[in-house]
């Protein structure tokens, strides 16, 4: 049997009469979606349109909670305490819980957005409050995280199961850690390198890193940017060449 993988995309991002991304194009190109919730992008009437859109396609719905941040696209490290992450994160999930209750879809996950994730990299009290705040809807929604970092160690801590993603749109560094967007380099638009890069991540489990060596990755699911000006391109070549290889495409 093939092996698999997940293949999943952040979307659902724009709001109002602002759109950004491709979603209708995207969501057929993938097995799991995570829909902006509110906070940092989307909107009540996106996000009925994206469960919708996700629904036709049978792409698996989770939820993409971030700081409240519209101006900055959740980007933004703000000074919020763990009590208001949880609340925050808990209220995202039960929004776009109400539009998947409309169209008969479960929850398959939660996955942190942008500054929000991470900040959960190196604040342990605030991943701890994000990871109780999942365990606490349901301990068997998931949680999408960085792998061998505070945020795995937060949901073993608080009981909440979680997945391991990785980014073949983003270069690492040698510690296992994103490079900073600011860091030449950081992101990856050439859609045949993020190709080459996803199927190292699955077939090797390690890639090369941005500042020298190479870097182990451990990943049940793999992460495509939807604000990426590239992101379709990407995401056809990442499917395109991990079925080459052998790996079957589906939500973990």
């Amino acid at each position: 049997m093939a092996r698999t993988i997940d293949l999943n995309a952040d979307a659902g991002e724009s709001f109002g009469r602002w759109k950004l991304g491709h979603d209708e194009e995207l969501f057929p190109l993938l097995s799991s979606v995570n829909l902006a919730t509110g906070f940092h992008a989307g909107d009540p009437r996106v996000m009925l349109r994206s469960v919708r859109l996700a629904k036709r396609h049978g792409v698996a719905v989770g939820a993409h909670p971030g700081f409240p941040d519209l101006v900055g696209f959740g980007r933004r490290d703000l000074a919020i305490s763990p009590e208001e992450a949880y609340t925050d994160v808990l209220y995202q999930i039960g929004a776009l819980s109400a539009f998947l209750k409309l169209e008969g879809l479960p929850l398959h996950h939660v996955k942190p957005h942008g500054a929000l994730y991470l900040r959960m990299l190196r604040d342990e009290a605030l991943a701890r409050a994000v990871a109780e705040a999942v365990r606490d809807y349901d301990p068997e929604v998931p949680l999408v995280l960085l792998g061998g970092t505070l945020m795995e160690e937060a949901a073993k801590a608080v009981g909440v199961r979680y997945v391991r993603e990785a980014f073949p749109d983003r270069a690492y560094l040698s510690d296992g850690r994103l490079a900073p967007r600011s860091m030449e380099g950081a992101l990856i638009r050439d859609p045949k390198r993020a190709a080459e890069r996803a199927v190292a991540m699955v077939t090797e489990g390690e890639i090369e890193a941005l500042d020298g060596g190479r870097v182990r990755v451990e990943a049940e699911t793999l992460c495509v940017h939807g604000d990426n000006p590239e992101a379709v391109a990407i995401a056809r070549a990442v499917r395109e060449a991990l079925v080459a290889h052998g790996v079957e495409i589906k939500a973990f």
